[in-house]
């Protein structure tokens, strides 16, 4: 039964975007058999706070990758680029400025511009934080590579994201993610680090991918993929969601905790009609994004074999 026309309900297409589902027939459309399985957990650690929040060290992790001059287009608008991935664990100074953009991952191009990396990457405003005593901001971030192979991130990238920071005493940690895959990574990674004792905040888009996997908090921006941390230009839009996360981080009593950002993107949900979704393509758009698609992962496998292996850690 529709509801009637005086009950002000939100129209159907304003709903988070299921991106489990998405990708599943986006995938299928572009022509892909056995359709990716994602991590699945039916309970989550949790690590309470063991200090307020202004004495509690925190650690900031993203899926960014460092700006590679050489690796072709990566600015704002700039196509999916596989040469600039990352395959291992990298770490930055925190009191320094850096450049780190998503031009290696499956954000939404059509509906964000990738011009302002603080919608990605909120180290600028945890410094400010952290300069008004409501922080303490670990000396390094970490950047947690995209894989696909859960087994990859379980056992080589979450294991050395949590040698690092137990480096830089680390308390707690704030994990960005971008891409729907990014989502998964970083509760992964943050499962671990809960494990272990550090308690975690993910701040991102994907809701159903991070509750699907299980985590011990959640803030949920309903915002398009590459955005987790703010609207673009909007700098009171990326402090509240820090701010937001940051006191889930403080409050959260038990794991699962998800806390939705009252922010919106826009007065419309146009934009989730959008994203990977092939009944709004034609064949022959498919076709050209099919061998766009397989001319990335070519790209990627070369890459990634010309790596050196990786350290191998067994978990805790």
């Amino acid at each position: 039964m529709n509801p009637s026309p005086g009950i002000p309900f939100a129209p159907a297409s304003d709903a988070p975007i299921a991106y489990i589902e998405r990708t599943r027939s986006w995938y299928l459309a572009l022509g892909y058999g056995n359709p990716y399985v994602w991590a699945h957990y039916a309970d989550a650690p949790f690590q309470p706070l063991k200090k307020p929040l202004s004495r509690s060290r925190l650690a900031l992790i993203t899926t960014a990758a460092p700006y590679q001059p050489d690796k072709g287009e990566q600015g704002p608008g700039a196509p999916y680029n596989a040469q600039a991935k990352f395959y291992k664990v990298y770490s930055g100074d925190t009191g320094a400025d850096h450049d780190l953009r998503i031009a290696h991952v499956a954000i939404d191009r059509k509906h964000t511009s990738m011009e302002d990396s603080g919608t990605w990457f909120p180290l600028p405003a945890l410094r400010r934080l952290a300069a008004a005593g409501s922080v303490q901001l670990a000396s390094r971030f970490h950047g947690a590579p995209t894989s696909r192979s859960q087994e990859h991130t379980l056992y080589t990238d979450a294991p050395e994201i949590l040698a690092r920071c137990v480096e830089d005493g680390a308390d707690a940690a704030l994990l960005v993610p971008n891409c729907p895959v990014c989502h998964q990574s970083v509760s992964l990674i943050a499962r671990h680090l809960e494990a272990n004792g550090i308690a975690t905040v993910v701040m991102g888009c994907a809701k159903d991918i991070v509750e699907h996997c299980g985590v011990p908090r959640f803030l949920f921006s309903d915002f398009p993929l590459g955005n987790s941390a703010g609207r673009p230009h909007d700098l009171e839009s990326q402090e509240m969601t820090l701010e937001l996360a940051l006191a889930l981080l403080e409050t959260a009593a038990e794991p699962r905790t998800t806390l939705q950002s009252p922010l919106k993107w826009s007065e419309s949900a146009e934009w989730k009609l959008d994203y990977c979704n092939a009944e709004r393509l034609s064949a022959g758009e498919l076709k050209r994004l099919r061998a766009d698609f397989d001319r990335g992962k070519e790209k990627a496998r070369e890459i990634r074999e010309g790596s050196p292996p990786p350290r191998r850690v067994t978990p805790a």
